[in-house]
């Protein structure tokens, strides 16, 4: 697992997995899941991280 934060773009990666990605779908307009053929999490993308983590505390 690794994650990249995109400071400019204010964009949060995490990387889950090297599988192949076949399929993201929108949790809703700033969260992205991306799956794998065998139904696994690749990939969490969240746009907007900073707002976002921020309403968590």
């Amino acid at each position: 697992m690794h994650t990249i934060y995109d400071e400019a773009d204010d964009i949060l990666t995490v990387h889950l997995s090297d599988k192949q990605i076949v399929k993201e779908i929108s949790q809703d307009w700033n969260t992205h899941v991306s799956y794998a053929t065998d139904g696994s999490i690749v990939e969490v993308v969240v746009l907007d991280a900073h707002k976002m983590v921020r309403g968590l505390w």
